[in-house]
């Protein structure tokens, strides 16, 4: 549900006010105050719109305006409240006593703006324009981003490829003894894959220097890898 109208508009007067209208704005607030805007225009005899009311008199007939042109001081104001404030026209008016802020814009929009051009400074930002065309804008694409990447790719030495496969590798074995064009392998006891053939121990019937020595005692080195499981 929308708002309702401040008044009956189909029997409200548009356009320029007159002189008899504005007398009668001006005696009823000077006699009654501003009060309800809504229900001002019926109680003061005027066909008008109760905001048509409101911005005839803060704008034009209210006693404390400040008529006339906008001094040097005012302009220096008006550009350093406008640096601090933005387009906060009201807050803007409310610092300058008897200035409205429909007033101030105009006068913004249509004088200061020039003035700041003219001295090489940005109306919104208030920077000297050639720092700002200096500095352009950075966007963020990830096109040009991408192409980046591969050109430092493409320039950049490559780090060669590391393989980190582990393989374990079967036990070495040694192949057997050979004899001739074929070749046989020999049962020996428990002595003989001691390493110590030929012994009051051993028990196989293998006169042959066929054993393996396991235990490496005949080269005086241990070499656990000789050791070949039959």
């Amino acid at each position: 549900m929308g708002r309702s109208p401040c008044c009956e508009k189909a029997h409200t007067n548009k356009g320029a006010w007159t002189k008899e209208e504005d007398d009668r704005l001006v005696a009823y607030i000077r006699a009654h105050g501003e009060g309800c805007w809504r229900s001002l225009p019926k109680a003061a005899g005027l066909l008008r719109c109760g905001k048509s009311c409101r911005l005839r008199w803060i704008n034009y007939l209210r006693p404390d305006l400040k008529r006339g042109n906008f001094t040097e001081e005012e302009d220096e104001l008006i550009i350093k409240l406008h640096s601090l404030l933005g387009n906060k026209w009201s807050l803007i008016a409310g610092r300058l006593p008897g200035r409205t802020d429909n007033e101030i814009k105009n006068y913004w929009n249509t004088h200061i703006r020039r003035k700041l051009v003219s001295r090489g400074i940005d109306p919104t930002t208030h920077r000297p324009i050639n720092e700002a065309e200096a500095q352009p804008a950075t966007t963020i694409s990830f096109n040009s981003s991408n192409k980046l990447l591969e050109k430092e790719e493409r320039c950049s030495p490559k780090c060669p490829d590391l393989n980190l496969d582990l393989r374990i590798s079967p036990p070495y074995q040694q192949e057997p003894f050979k004899t001739g064009t074929s070749s046989r392998s020999s049962t020996l006891c428990f002595a003989c894959s001691l390493g110590i053939q030929n012994s009051k121990d051993c028990s196989c019937t293998n006169t042959t220097n066929s054993g393996f020595d396991f235990l490496g005692l005949k080269s005086g080195v241990l070499d656990y890898r000789r050791l070949e499981m039959k």
